[in-house]
């Protein structure tokens, strides 16, 4: 594993940010880190990347423990904090260089040039930082944060205040970099997450709520699918909750019927026979899955 997290918790005082969760992050895989605001998400992250020691557990980068080996762990991680740390008294390129020059690269012309034209930086790298827009500085702390080719990057709200293109063209960067390292990135957009992750874990209070793959993760919740089933018979509730596997059923109006799934359980197949053993002609029958957002709502409120 690229990263491996252990019973990680964190005391301030007397309050818990974190609270023994443990997950893990693996080469080629995009895991979404989400929670609400104060959840522990910055917390999990400033400790991976060995900012803030944990106060029990334990937490790996490349097999490396953040604790016993920091600086070996930081050569590893490429960071974007949300809050965007940058120089901007310097020119784009320039302060390009002072990173490398930090990390010590061998060809540092070569690099900058390649994550210049990655982060779609080719017309700002002469203007000085402070005289970028918002969504342009993203892009260079994620030039930062990639330039010594990091196994893992870590992002803490890399789109923010990004325009619609500009998040189309960061999202297929994520998404491409991910093929090949670990990123663990939090956000606050779930159409990111169903775009970008390959995994989710989400957060609450300091403690972990669900840990899954996006298709799996509707199972996290109680309640299962749900199916929006068309007739062309008048038929009972009753009936449709006598189906094995029904948890519940509304009426939609106009011989339409929206029923849910008991936890975890495909009813389609029962339904369809059902159906054919009393001669109703199903004219619709069709599985929502929970989004990403719904489960998020539900485990977080």
């Amino acid at each position: 594993m690229s990263v491996k997290v252990e019973q990680l918790t964190k005391v301030y005082g007397t309050q818990k940010a974190i609270d023994q969760i443990s997950f893990e992050a693996k080469k080629g895989e995009v895991l979404g880190f989400l929670g609400p605001n104060g959840a522990g998400k910055t917390t999990t992250m400033k400790i991976l990347t060995g900012f803030i020691p944990p106060t029990e557990g334990t937490a790996e980068v490349c097999g490396l423990s953040v604790l016993e080996e920091p600086l070996a762990v930081r050569r590893k991680i490429g960071y974007l904090p949300e809050h965007n740390p940058l120089y901007k008294d310097m020119y784009v390129k320039e302060y390009l260089r002072f990173v490398a020059g930090m990390y010590q690269l061998s060809k540092p012309k070569n690099r900058i040039a390649e994550m210049v034209e990655m982060t779609g930086l080719e017309r700002e790298q002469h203007k000085p930082i402070g005289a970028l827009s918002k969504g342009y500085r993203q892009r260079v702390g994620l030039a930062q944060a990639m330039l010594h080719d990091p196994e893992v990057l870590i992002l803490d709200e890399p789109t923010s205040g990004l325009d619609p293109n500009q998040l189309a063209e960061i999202r297929a960067l994520i998404k491409k970099v991910g093929e090949e390292k670990t990123v663990i990135f939090s956000t606050h957009i779930m159409q990111e997450v169903q775009a970008i992750c390959d995994r989710v874990v989400i957060i609450r209070q300091g403690e972990l709520v669900a840990n899954d793959t996006i298709d799996k993760l509707g199972t996290q919740v109680e309640s299962g699918a749900m199916i929006t089933l068309g007739l062309q018979q008048e038929v009972k509730e009753k009936e449709l909750l006598s189906i094995k596997g029904v948890h519940a059923v509304q009426s939609l109006g106009n011989k339409r019927w929206e029923i849910r799934a008991k936890k975890g359980k495909d009813i389609r197949p029962d339904i369809f026979h059902h159906a054919v053993a009393q001669e109703w002609v199903i004219l619709e029958l069709v599985q929502t899955q929970l989004s990403v957002e719904d489960v998020f709502v539900k485990l977080t409120k």
